[in-house]
């Protein structure tokens, strides 16, 4: 019995709504372990949830309001975001000069209060109100025909045998029907949601008393609304039934695919699976193709990068390899490239895996290891094929990299993906993989290094005068903090509260000049490398995201996140 327990008991023993002997009979009572005793209580009929509301509204001096024909106005509904509507589970219900009401049903959520203040930034008195009621508000003032709470609530104690349930399209037109069963209806909620928040990632986390659900928006994970522990195997078995995955396996990792169609929109849902401790993990990468940002500007490009980016990928041959860790945004921008330079006059094949994107005029190979279809026996025999370009997702091993580095000195421009947390590093790598300097030095003609920055909501944005800590980091320490304007987004119901909408990329361009590839030649490090092409005029990944922060696209914090490994 939690302390939260014990002290809602002591309030109803100290006025007399329910006995000790009672309580001790609930306690003992056969159901639900996780249940409450008051929940017990209330199931039983010996207490009815209005005398427990009353008596501790009467007991925290707040008052017990019933919604039932209140008047919410439109005006006072859009004060609290649906999202923390939802996750708090409270409902506006009037305003009094700079103070919001709302109204919640557990009068010791004292925490709830507090976070509204700060994420509202207003004034916030409670009322208490019945769950049922404030459910019923939700659901018809924040678009609830879906929501999770009615989905679950028709969902039973007994077992869902989803694993029977036959294999259809979701989501046709972002709604089910009736006969639908609860388990099918939630997937497709939970997939619904993310696409209406713009995530990128939804992550299905079994954890040791719930069930987490996540939503990773412009990069950043946020936690949503999470189903009961209970429904946790119904709804992975769900998951893999849709993504042709082995349901019965669940010792070894599995990757599969789901496509979906919500409100006329193609989506394709790259889901992988690993065993857990308690339960298997998945994640499903949402990929949608509308959202997918071809044009070079749209990458976040300053001018005069995006001038020397554009002189690069307008080579004839060499190599051109961009960096970073995984979600910073390198395929986008190799798309990006290929559909900038994809021309009548130019035959351009890629080697993926997966292939995320399907890009007209272009051929695109799907490696698939498990019948020898590698990267490198795809590369061999799509040489043959005479292409002008070749794009290769990401150069993992020696073969690999040796035929790209010949394919390049053989009059082949080719793109490709390294993990390494710097332009400069790319050159040790493939030293590593076993690449001969003179081949690195001769074929490749410039690394970029980029990261993902959140953009500043334009529809809440708003300057600030920096500290000092800000104008050290900008290195301006010499100026007025009136002299540097910078902004940050206040948060608004359009940005969910964070100041965030939207990424833009940062970059850091790394050219082979002559001088570099005679380093190359002698083997130095890569610190020695990135000093010298710093000296020769390199910006880093922080210079260039400072920029940015100067210029009102994103903020210091921002920049600092993503650039904690960068060396200055």
């Amino acid at each position: 019995m939690t302390s939260n327990d014990q002290y809602v008991l002591q309030i109803l023993r100290e006025h007399a709504v329910v006995s000790e002997e009672q309580i001790q009979k609930a306690m003992e009572a056969p159901g639900n372990p996780d249940a409450s005793v008051v929940d017990k209580l209330l199931e039983s009929g010996v207490l009815t949830e209005s005398e427990v509301l009353a008596t501790l509204a009467g007991q925290f001096g707040m008052e017990l309001m019933s919604l039932k024909g209140v008047d919410i106005t439109p005006e006072i509904r859009d004060m609290v975001p649906v999202d923390i509507a939802r996750r708090y589970k409270v409902v506006p219900v009037f305003k009094t000069g700079d103070t919001l009401t709302v109204a919640l049903s557990d009068p010791l959520d004292f925490d709830t209060l507090d976070t509204l203040r700060y994420v509202l930034k207003c004034n916030i008195e409670g009322v208490i109100a019945p769950r049922e009621e404030i459910r019923v508000i939700l659901d018809r003032f924040y678009a609830a025909e879906s929501s999770v709470e009615s989905m679950i609530d028709q969902i039973g104690d007994s077992t869902v045998d989803v694993a029977m349930t036959a294999k259809e399209d979701l989501i046709q037109e972002a709604d089910t029907t009736e006969s639908d069963a609860p388990i099918i209806k939630l997937v497709s909620l939970v997939i619904l949601e993310a696409f209406r928040n713009r995530a990128s990632d939804i992550h299905l986390e079994p954890m040791e008393k719930r069930f987490r659900v996540r939503y990773r928006i412009d990069g950043v994970l946020h936690e949503v609304d999470s189903p009961p522990k209970r429904l946790q195997p119904a709804i992975l078995s769900r998951v893999k039934i849709m993504a042709g995955m082995k349901i019965s396996e669940k010792r070894i990792p599995q990757d599969g695919r789901i496509q979906v169609n919500i409100m006329g929109r193609e989506l394709d849902l790259r889901v992988s699976s690993i065993p857990a401790n308690h339960g298997e993990s998945i994640v499903m990468r949402i990929l949608d193709k509308q959202n997918l940002a071809l044009g070079l500007p749209k990458l976040g490009f300053f001018s005069d990068d995006q001038q020397t980016f554009e002189h690069l990928i307008g080579l004839s041959d060499g190599i051109l390899l961009v960096t970073g860790p995984t979600g910073s945004g390198k395929t986008t921008t190799l798309y990006a490239c290929l559909s900038h330079i994809n021309r009548s006059d130019r035959k351009i094949i890629t080697v993926e895996d997966p292939v995320e994107y399907q890009l007209s005029g272009i051929n695109q190979v799907q490696v698939r290891e498990d019948i020898g279809m590698t990267f490198a026996a795809a590369l061999r025999s799509i040489l043959r094929q005479a292409p002008n370009i070749v794009m290769i997702g990401e150069i993992r091993d020696r073969e690999t990299a040796n035929i790209a580095t010949e394919a390049s000195l053989t009059g082949h421009l080719v793109f490709s993906t390294l993990h390494t947390n710097d332009a400069p590093s790319a050159v040790t790598r493939l030293l590593d993989i076993g690449v001969k300097p003179f081949l690195v030095a001769s074929s490749v003609r410039a690394v970029m290094a980029q990261r993902l920055v959140r953009n500043i909501c334009e529809n809440c944005k708003e300057p600030y005068e920096p500290t000092d800590a800000d104008l050290r980091l900008l290195g301006a320490a010499g100026k007025q903090s009136s002299e540097v304007h910078l902004s940050r987004g206040r948060g608004c119901n359009k940005c969910a509260l964070t100041g965030y909408h939207g990424r833009k990329g940062i970059f850091e361009i790394f050219l082979i000049t002559d001088e570099i590839q005679r380093m190359i030649f002698q083997k130095v490090t890569s610190f020695e490398l990135r000093a010298r092409a710093r000296e020769m005029g390199m910006r880093t990944l922080r210079e260039d995201g400072q920029r940015k922060a100067a210029a009102g696209i994103t903020t210091l914090d921002e920049v600092m996140r993503v650039t904690m490994g960068d060396q200055d």
